[in-house]
């Protein structure tokens, strides 16, 4: 069983940056593949940012070049720092776990709780 805890979310302005963090759980945290989702208001989950055990990258195009996933296996915590914030990047972000390779899909072991990122004018 793996805890997630995310943290780091808040209220930021247009251009601004905020680094968010995921706690985990459990002694195999440097076998699982770790992603951030993120959810809109009335709009379904998608994937923002993936790293695999062995720290291949991947990221959605509307987010690649600002935003940035790395993990630290000595702290268990995988971080998504985000930078030129836009008001589309407001939503709820989420940190997943799963066992083996990454996915853009939605198909993770272990969810968190959620962040709030909200980005104003």
């Amino acid at each position: 069983q793996v805890q997630l805890v995310e943290s780091g979310g808040g209220l930021v302005q247009v251009g601004g940056s905020l680094r968010l963090s995921c706690a985990a759980s459990g002694r195999t945290f440097s076998s699982y593949s770790m992603a951030w989702f993120r959810q809109a208001p009335g709009k379904e989950r998608e994937f923002v940012a993936a790293i695999s055990w062995s720290a291949d990258t991947y990221y959605s195009d509307s987010v690649k070049g600002r935003f940035t996933i790395s993990r630290d296996n000595a702290k268990n915590t995988v971080y998504l720092q985000m930078n030129s914030l836009k008001p589309e990047d407001t939503a709820v972000y989420y940190c997943a776990a799963r066992p083996g390779g990454a996915s853009r899909n939605p198909d993770y072991n272990y969810w968190g709780q959620g962040t709030q990122v909200t980005v104003s004018l």
